[in-house]
C-alpha cells in the first residue's frame, strides 16, 4: 500500500504566502506533499505594497501575485473566504471556518498582520476604515462617492498612500500624526520637514504632534469630525485610521504557541515556532532578534528560510535590512541602514534644498564608513548607496548627495560596487547574480530581482551586458529606429507579433516591460494610416501600450483629478467657443487658467466627468488638444500682418495651417511649434522644435529648440521658403525625426546626437542625399488624409466610453482644493475673432 503524501497546510494567502508556495515549488516539494492554502480573503495573493495603483487605475486583476495556472500545475488547494479559525496541535489538524476539518503535518502560519485602530470613542460609526485590503479601498471608494472630505490617522508610509488616495477620490483630506513629524520611522526631522513642504504644497492639510481624542459623528450616527489632542476640532466626512499594524497571532496564542509580550508568533533562526511541527513567516513572526518586520523583504527571506528548513538545510533568518525606497503621493522618500544616526561618534553630511523639496543626509563614521542615509525629493542614488553601506565608498560623501555641478564632479555608477552588494534586498540579489545574466526578463526569471517593490530595476538596467547594446530595453536587441523600420516595412500592427517575431528570444511569450510598451505603442500610432491599423490609441491591444494620461484621453494632475485642453489653433477663437468654454467650467466647476501655448487648460475634472465634458465641446466644434499624448502640442503665433504694423506675413493663417496638419501626430517626444510674423520673434518661434519666421520674402524655418529644463535654440534649416516649400520642408523634417529618434527623446537632443548634425540633416530633408523625401512625404500625407479626432470618436463609441468610469476620483464635485479667485475686470473687444497671446503695437 502506498503511503500518503506528507501534507502542509498555510494558513494565509499574502504576499509572503505565495513567496513560501514559490519557494516550495522551485525546490520539488510540491510534487512530493499535498499542500492546502487557507485564506481568509476572496481573493488569492496580491500586491499589497502597491495597493494604491488601485486608484491610479489598476485593478485587482491587475495587481495579482499568482500567476495564472499556479495552483492547478502544483497540485495545491487553495480555499478562498474560509481562514482558520482553530489549531489542534495534539491531533495535528485545522479547523476552518466553513467547519472543514484539515490534517497537517507541517504547519505554516503566514496570518500577517492586522490594522491598529486607537481606542477612541467613534471609532466604529460609519464612515471610519482601515487601509489595508482590495476590499478595504472598494469600502472607501462607495462610502467618498458623495463626500468632500476626509482624513487619515497616521502620517507612516500607508498613511500618506491613504491620505493620497482620498485626494485622488476628490476629498479635500488631511493628516494626523501623533509625532513631531510625518513617517517618523523612516525619516529624520530634516526630512521629515522637507516631506511636510512638498505635501502641504499638494493641498493636504497636515497636522503633527497631535493625537485624534474623538470621532465626533452627527445626528444620523455618520462621521462628521474629528476631535484632536490640542483641542481642536476638524470637519470629516470620512477618516481611514493608518496608525500602524499588529502582528496576528491569536490562532497561535489560542494553539498554546509560544508569543512575545508585545505580540508577534515567537520564532527560532528556522522560523519554527515553540512547536518544531509550525513554523511562521512574515508579519505575524517575531524573529530572534526580537523584531516584528513589517516590510515584505523580510517576509520573503522567511519564506526561503522555512522551505530550506523543511528539507534539511542550512538557511537561518536572524535579521533583515529595513531599507525602503517609496514614492508617496508623487515624492521619492527613502531611508537605508542607520538611517538616524543612532551609531555612536556618527557624523552627518547634509544637503537641504527647501525651495526644491529635496533633503539628503548621509550618515558616516569616523574613518569614512557609509552607515545608513535619508534622502527625500530626489532618491535616485538610493539604488546605489544601500549596497554600498557598511563599506567606505570610493569618493567623498559629499560628492554622493551634492548635485551635479554643485561640487560633485565625480559619477559614480553601479560598476563601482562590489560583486557582493545586494541590489535586490526584496529577494536578496547581489551584484554577481545578476551580471550572470544578459537581460531583465531573463534577471527577472532566474533570480525574480525586480519583481518585488521595483526599487532596483533602474540599477539592474545599468548592471546588464544588455546596457552596453544600443537595444531599446531588455526586451528588445533594437533600437527604436531600426523597431520603426521593422513595423513599417512588415507592416506589423501587434505588439504582440512584434515581441515574438523580433524580441530577444528570452523575451518572446512573454508581457515585455515599461519601456518597450509604450515606445511600440507609439511607432505603431504614428504608422496606423499607413499600416492600415485604427488610428484610436486605445483600441484592443493598443490600449495597454499607452502611456498613463492616453489611458483616459488627459493629463493626470498632482491632485488626482485630469485637465481638459481642447485644441485652440493657432490661439485663434470666435466669442461662441470663448462662451462654451465658460459656460462648461463653470458647470463644472473647473479651474481654468490660459497657457503660454494660447489655449485655454480646464482643471479638476473627475475621469466620469471626461465624456460628459467634452461632449459639449465637441458639439461646440473644439477637438482634442493632445496634451496628455507624445504628439503635436500647440502652433503658437502673434497678431502678424493682419493686426500688427510690423507684420510681413499672416502668421495666424500659418500657424492655424500647421498645427491642423500635423494635430494629432504621434512622436517619440511631445512637439511643440509657433509662427512669428516679422523678425521682432514675439511667438518665440526659435525656442520651438519647429519655428516659423516671416521674412519679407517668405518664412525662414527653424529646427532643433527646445525652450525646457535644458534650453537649446533652434538652427536655421531654410530661408526664405514659399508656403508649399515650407509645408514641404517640415512634412520631411518631422517624418525623418519620428522615423530616426529614440523613444522620449526631444528634437533639440536628436539633432545634437544625429551624426553629421545639421548638415546631415540638411542633405537629407532638403536636397533628399539619401533619396528618402518621396517617401517621408507620403507617410505624411498618410497622417493627414487619416486623422481622427479621438474625443469624438470616443462619445461615438459606448465600448470606447467605458472605461470612463468613477473609480479613479469619482465624486464629481468640483475638486475642493482648488481656490477660485474673482477675475479682473476685462475689455471686450469688438472684434469677431480674438487671439490669445501674441499683441499688437
Amino acid at each position: 500500500m502506498t503511503e500518503p503524501s506528507p501534507t502542509i497546510v498555510l494558513i494565509g494567502h499574502g504576499m509572503v504566502g505565495q513567496r513560501y508556495l514559490e519557494a516550495l515549488a522551485e525546490r520539488g516539494v510540491t510534487a512530493t506533499h499535498r499542500i492546502t492554502v487557507l485564506c481568509e480573503e476572496p481573493r488569492p495573493a496580491y500586491d499589497r505594497v502597491h495597493l494604491t495603483s488601485y486608484f491610479s487605475g489598476s485593478t485587482p486583476e491587475d495587481l495579482s501575485m499568482t500567476p495564472a495556472g499556479f495552483m492547478e500545475e502544483h497540485g495545491i488547494s487553495l480555499h478562498l473566504d474560509d481562514p482558520a479559525e482553530h489549531i489542534d496541535r495534539e491531533a495535528r489538524t485545522v479547523t476552518s471556518r466553513s467547519g472543514q476539518v484539515f490534517p497537517y503535518d507541517v504547519l505554516v502560519l503566514a496570518t500577517g498582520s492586522y490594522p491598529f485602530v486607537p481606542p477612541v470613542p467613534g471609532k466604529d460609526a460609519p464612515g471610519c476604515f482601515v487601509y489595508r485590503t482590495i476590499e478595504d479601498l472598494l469600502a472607501i471608494e462607495e462610502y467618498a462617492k458623495d463626500k468632500t472630505t476626509g482624513a487619515v490617522v497616521g502620517g507612516g508610509l500607508l498613511g500618506l498612500e491613504a491620505a493620497g488616495a482620498l485626494q485622488g477620490l476628490g476629498l479635500a483630506s488631511r493628516i494626523v500624526e501623533f509625532a513631531p513629524r510625518l513617517m517618523p520611522v523612516q525619516v529624520d526631522e530634516g526630512g521629515g520637514a522637507a516631506l511636510l513642504r512638498t505635501i502641504e504644497s499638494m493641498g493636504l492639510t497636515v497636522h503633527t504632534g497631535v493625537g485624534t481624542q474623538e470621532v465626533v459623528t452627527g445626528e444620523d450616527g455618520r462621521v462628521s469630525g474629528m476631535r484632536l489632542s490640542d483641542g481642536s476640532v476638524v470637519a470629516t466626512d470620512l477618516v481611514v485610521f493608518s496608525a500602524g499594524v499588529r502582528p496576528r497571532d491569536q490562532l497561535a496564542r489560542d494553539a498554546g504557541l509560544d508569543v512575545g509580550e508585545r505580540g508577534g508568533i515567537a520564532v527560532d533562526a528556522h522560523c519554527r515556532t515553540s512547536d518544531p511541527h509550525v513554523y511562521a513567516i512574515g508579519e505575524c513572526a517575531l524573529a530572534v532578534d526580537g523584531r516584528v518586520y513589517g516590510l515584505v523583504a523580510p517576509g520573503y527571506e522567511m519564506a526561503e528560510t522555512a522551505a530550506e528548513d523543511l528539507l534539511g538545510r542550512e538557511k537561518e533568518f536572524t535579521g533583515a535590512d529595513l531599507s525602503t525606497k517609496l514614492k508617496l503621493l508623487g515624492v521619492d522618500v527613502a531611508s537605508f541602514g542607520d538611517a538616524h544616526g543612532s551609531t555612536p561618534d556618527s557624523l552627518d553630511v547634509v544637503w537641504s534644498d527647501s525651495r526644491s523639496g529635496i533633503y539628503k543626509k548621509l550618515v558616516v563614521s569616523p574613518d569614512g564608513v557609509l552607515l545608513g542615509g535619508v534622502l527625500v525629493g530626489d532618491a535616485d542614488a538610493y539604488g546605489l548607496l544601500r549596497p554600498l553601506t557598511g563599506s567606505v565608498p570610493p569618493v567623498a560623501p559629499e560628492q554622493l548627495v551634492l548635485p551635479a555641478g554643485i561640487g560633485a564632479p565625480v559619477a559614480l555608477g553601479p560598476s563601482a560596487l562590489p560583486d557582493t552588494a545586494v541590489i535586490c534586498s526584496c529577494h536578496n540579489v547581489t551584484k554577481k547574480a545578476i551580471t550572470a545574466c544578459s537581460t531583465l526578463p531573463e534577471v527577472k526569471k532566474c533570480t525574480k530581482a525586480g519583481t518585488g517593490c521595483g526599487s532596483c530595476i533602474k540599477v539592474i538596467g545599468q548592471l546588464l551586458p544588455a546596457a552596453a547594446d544600443k537595444g531599446l530595453c531588455g526586451c528588445f536587441p533594437y533600437t527604436r529606429a531600426e523597431l520603426y523600420e521593422i513595423v513599417r516595412t512588415r507592416r506589423l500592427t501587434s505588439y504582440e507579433e512584434i515581441l515574438d517575431g523580433h524580441g530577444r528570444p528570452e523575451a518572446r511569450g512573454g508581457d515585455g516591460c515599461e519601456v518597450c510598451k509604450p515606445a511600440v505603442g507609439s511607432i505603431i500610432a504614428s504608422l496606423a494610416a499607413t499600416l492600415g491599423a485604427s488610428g484610436y490609441v486605445l483600441d484592443g491591444e493598443q490600449a495597454a501600450l499607452q502611456d498613463t494620461n492616453d489611458h483616459f484621453l488627459a493629463n493626470m494632475q498632482r491632485n488626482g483629478s485630469y485637465s481638459v485642453v481642447p485644441r485652440i489653433p493657432g490661439g485663434e477663437i470666435t466669442p461662441d467657443k470663448l462662451i462654451v468654454i465658460g459656460e462648461v467650467a463653470r458647470d463644472f466647476g473647473l479651474y481654468t487658467k490660459i497657457t503660454g501655448g494660447q489655449r485655454i487648460d480646464l482643471f479638476g475634472a473627475s475621469v466620469d466627468q471626461l465624456p460628459r465634458i467634452w461632449a459639449r465641446l465637441v458639439d461646440a466644434g473644439f477637438e482634442s488638444g493632445h496634451a496628455y499624448g507624445k504628439a503635436l502640442r500647440t502652433v503658437k503665433s502673434c497678431v502678424g500682418q493682419t493686426w500688427c504694423r510690423y507684420g510681413v506675413q499672416d502668421s495666424v493663417r500659418m500657424a492655424i495651417d500647421l498645427e491642423l496638419r500635423y494635430r494629432g501626430l504621434r512622436a517619440p517626444h511631445k512637439l511643440k511649434s509657433a509662427v512669428s510674423g516679422c523678425a521682432r520673434e514675439c511667438a518665440e518661434a526659435q525656442s520651438k522644435d519647429f519655428g516659423v519666421i516671416a521674412t519679407a520674402s517668405g518664412w525662414n524655418l527653424y529646427v532643433g529648440g527646445n525652450g525646457g529644463a535644458t534650453p537649446r535654440h533652434a538652427d536655421l534649416l531654410a530661408q526664405d521658403l514659399s508656403d508649399a516649400e515650407l509645408i514641404r520642408l517640415i512634412d520631411r523634417f518631422l517624418m525623418f525625426y519620428i522615423r530616426t529618434a529614440d523613444r522620449l527623446e526631444r528634437t533639440s537632443t536628436w539633432l545634437e546626437r544625429l551624426e553629421g548634425g545639421l548638415d546631415h540633416l540638411r542633405d537629407v530633408v532638403v536636397h533628399d542625399s539619401l533619396g528618402l523625401c518621396a517617401e517621408l512625404e507620403s507617410l505624411m500625407a498618410d497622417h493627414v488624409a487619416h486623422y481622427r479626432d479621438e474625443w469624438a470618436e470616443t462619445l461615438k463609441d459606448p465600448e470606447r466610453l467605458r472605461r470612463f468610469v468613477s473609480f479613479v476620483n469619482a465624486p464629481g464635485a468640483p475638486d475642493p482644493t482648488v481656490k477660485f479667485v474673482p477675475e479682473r475686470d476685462q475689455v471686450k473687444p469688438d472684434l469677431a475673432v480674438l487671439t490669445i497671446g501674441g499683441s499688437v503695437r
